[in-house]
């Protein structure tokens, strides 16, 4: 799962409600370890108590499996970001970011689909779209 699906799960959103179903009934969650950091940074940025913060991020760590970025993945990742840089250019888009091309290499690597709102991934057979 990308940041966009937990931030939106974490406010209880009609997208995030969207999530809790993708979470309720998944068998496993993959999520890459940059995305904690990415949460983790968001929140404490907006100023949020970094005790509630933590206890975001237990969340996901006891709710998903937390995937550390290797030496594979980061090839693959990089590979992922070319891939997301050419498409992003032709559909006029932002940049993706390098989290982005991690879930996409994720999202390849173990067959799972990136749970998300992030405009990058519209369209793309690995993504489930909220």
């Amino acid at each position: 799962m990308d940041s966009y699906a937990w931030i939106e799960f974490f406010l209880g959103s009609d997208k995030g409600k969207k999530v809790l179903e993708i979470l309720s009934s998944a068998d496993e969650i993959l999520t890459p370890d940059l995305v904690l950091a990415e949460i983790g940074r968001k929140y404490i940025r907006e100023g949020i108590d970094e005790k509630a913060v933590i206890e975001r991020l237990k969340f996901m760590e006891e709710n998903s499996v937390i995937l550390c970025i290797n030496s594979e993945l980061s090839v693959e990742g990089a590979m992922a970001y070319i891939e997301l840089l050419s498409k992003a250019k032709s559909e006029g888009k932002s940049k993706p970011s390098l989290t982005d091309s991690v879930l996409l290499a994720i999202s390849r690597k173990y067959t799972a689909k990136i749970v998300t709102g992030d405009e990058i991934f519209k369209g793309m057979n690995e993504a489930i779209f909220i």
